[in-house]
């Protein structure tokens, strides 16, 4: 019974992985694969450390930063080492798939064999999660989700992840994210960052509000 429901779900996710994977074109075959690649972080990751720097005291700024690394490291190796090897679900692209003819792929690029769980939608959206639990702000919010949704898109396209994959390396992102910001709260005492002037000395934990959007109702001594 179970395993009947499972294979259901398998033929499923894969109807919906033909059906997004078909609708291509030449100019979003260039697009997708730079999109996808490994170059796409750093900007990325300057764009966000210039915001940081730009709004919070240093010391926070690198704070923070330790805390994306954590969750990208956690969410990676949960799905890479502690997941992939034990579920080995072939990519569609793997040419030991049975439905690796009906792949669209580009540049020859098929990744490597096992793709349960994505690793980028872990990555990606560990990030997106962890920045909107900091942060709630809603355009930030929006730029980093629609940035990690078409991340996820972009692995659909280039036929080198199923969307089930998607859906548990987003999970496991959710999750690690959370890990870590719960370890945020606990160290600094607080839980979303707060703007203040750069040239204030300050330790991370005051830089940072309730997640309400309200101030506490004591103020730490180094807030006044």
């Amino acid at each position: 019974m179970l395993l009947d429901i499972l294979n259901q779900v398998v033929d499923i996710d894969t109807d919906i992985f033909l059906s997004i994977n078909r609708m291509h074109s030449p100019f979003f075959d260039y697009f997708m694969s730079a999109y996808s690649g490994k170059w796409i972080w750093v900007p990325m990751y300057a764009a966000i450390w210039y915001v940081m720097l730009r709004n919070f005291h240093w010391k926070v700024t690198l704070f923070c930063m330790i805390g994306l690394a954590l969750v990208i490291t956690i969410a990676d190796q949960t799905g890479a080492t502690l997941i992939r090897p034990y579920v080995e679900r072939l990519r569609p692209a793997n040419l030991e798939n049975p439905i690796s003819n009906m792949v669209h792929i580009v540049n020859g690029y098929r990744g490597g064999r096992y793709g349960f769980p994505s690793c980028h939608a872990a990555n990606t959206f560990g990030l997106a999660f962890f920045i909107w639990f900091l942060f709630r702000k809603r355009w930030l919010t929006v730029f980093i989700m629609g940035w990690a949704l078409l991340t996820c898109y972009s692995r659909i396209y280039l036929g080198v992840h199923f969307p089930g994959d998607l859906l548990a390396g987003t999970l496991i992102g959710l999750i690690a994210a959370y890990i870590v910001y719960r370890l945020f709260q606990k160290v600094s005492g607080h839980k979303t960052m707060e703007k203040v002037p750069q040239g204030k000395s300050v330790r991370p934990g005051a830089l940072c509000r309730s997640a309400a959007g309200k101030r506490p109702p004591r103020r730490h001594p180094h807030c006044a």
